[in-house]
């Protein structure tokens, strides 16, 4: 049985809707405290009991009591339920209407009540959920009916929209539900605490414990495949309360296998963030051992885009420049006087030891040619580049001072 709660400031729209129903064959009033059955005179003895509150303005409260199709139950017995429900939430000095509905393929009623007590006391909507829950257990043994997993006691998440879309069209199951299975499958044979780790470990999965200094655990979450999941996000049977419950755990014996685990688990995910970030320096192009800093960050990360192409750019219309100049100078294909200035530093740089050392001379050209590669030429570009870089900055520092 599950129950479906509103809480809301007019009564009359739900009480119309019943009625309607009632008035159609699609409904049966079971039971109400109203003196008749018609909506003015219902609504009339509502607003005399609503004077003892008047400032209250949610006083309106509406529920769905729905069964399984396979409930086969007769009026008297929903209306004991439905009754049951209502004492058992507080509602036992209370306007309310009970109706039955016949519009669905399975039994349920929808109750209607008023918040606000003959005595003028308020029945609290605080935890009404939970309660509601623990209510409707109760009523399910009580009854007989067929139990219902409450939310709280659900051991596994469900998969959500996008989980189950992405299994749909890779007929894999998602991480965490090849984690769930691999979690159970290891509980399933009662390890103790070093087992429990190990297994998992052999199967690729990192565990994290939250571990006070006194070895107290509070908690404990799962590495797998590059995400991280806490306990709570698989479900309650993976939260420590259970696992400890599942495994045979000593505070004492076990705080030296946890607080091991705890630091492979943690050096592990510093190596695959240094893994990571080797990986983006090789994707642009930057030397591993480049230091990062303030003043050189953009600039790497503009490594692989917007400073290389003005870098290509450049470069292009020099060497074009260049050929230009070399067809027309003169019969010999001398190139000008001009081309033979910007390329005298490269030559001469050229010379020692057979080695490009010329861009070595160049401030803050170590980290434009690792951008572009240890064999480019054209070591003027990459200063030019560079000097914009910088003619920028400085002027965006300038106007965040100003």
């Amino acid at each position: 049985m599950t129950a479906d709660q509103v809480k809301g400031k007019g009564f009359r729209g739900a009480l119309r809707y019943n009625l309607q129903k009632v008035e159609h064959g699609k409904a049966k009033v079971l039971d109400m405290t109203f003196t008749s059955g018609k909506e003015d005179s219902i609504m009339g003895e509502v607003a005399l009991v609503r004077m003892l509150r008047p400032n209250l303005q949610k006083y309106f409260y509406h529920t769905s009591l729905n069964f399984p199709p396979n409930e086969n139950l007769g009026d008297e017995q929903m209306n004991m339920i439905a009754n049951e429900y209502l004492n058992n939430m507080g509602f036992d000095q209370h306007q309310y209407a009970i109706f039955r509905h016949y519009d669905a393929d399975h039994p349920h009623l929808h109750i209607l009540v008023n918040r606000i007590g003959y005595d003028g006391q308020v029945v609290s909507d605080s935890r009404d959920y939970q309660r509601s829950e623990q209510v409707l257990r109760k009523l399910e043994k009580q009854y007989g009916l067929t139990e219902v997993i409450s939310s709280r006691q659900a051991q596994e998440r469900a998969m959500t929209k996008n989980e189950l879309e992405m299994m749909k069209r890779t007929n894999v199951p998602s991480s965490k539900m090849q984690l769930q299975e691999i979690i159970k499958d290891v509980l399933s044979s009662k390890p103790d605490t070093a087992q429990f780790i190990q297994a998992l470990e052999a199967k690729g999965i990192n565990v994290l414990f939250n571990q006070a200094s006194t070895g107290f655990v509070s908690g404990i979450s799962y590495g797998y495949e590059g995400m991280h999941f806490k306990g709570a996000h698989l479900g309650n049977a993976y939260k420590w309360q259970a696992i400890k419950n599942a495994i045979n755990y000593e505070q004492e014996r076990d705080r030296t296998a946890i607080y091991k685990a705890n630091v492979r688990t943690r050096d592990f995910q510093q190596s695959a963030r240094a893994g990571e970030y080797a990986t983006r320096g090789t994707a642009t192009g930057i030397d591993a051992d480049t230091k990062v800093t303030a003043g050189n960050r953009k600039a790497i990360q503009q490594g692989a885009g917007k400073l290389q192409d003005q870098i290509r750019a450049k470069d292009s219309r020099y060497q074009q420049a260049a050929g230009t100049d070399g067809q027309h100078s003169n019969q010999s294909g001398v190139p000008n006087q001009k081309y033979r200035i910007q390329r005298g530093a490269d030559s001469q740089s050229q010379q020692q030891g057979g080695q490009q050392v010329g861009r070595q001379a160049l401030p803050g050209s170590d980290l434009v040619g690792s951008l572009l590669g240890t064999d480019h030429p054209a070591g003027d570009i990459y200063q030019s580049a560079l000097n914009e870089f910088k003619r920028k900055r400085k002027k965006r520092k300038g106007q965040r001072l100003g």
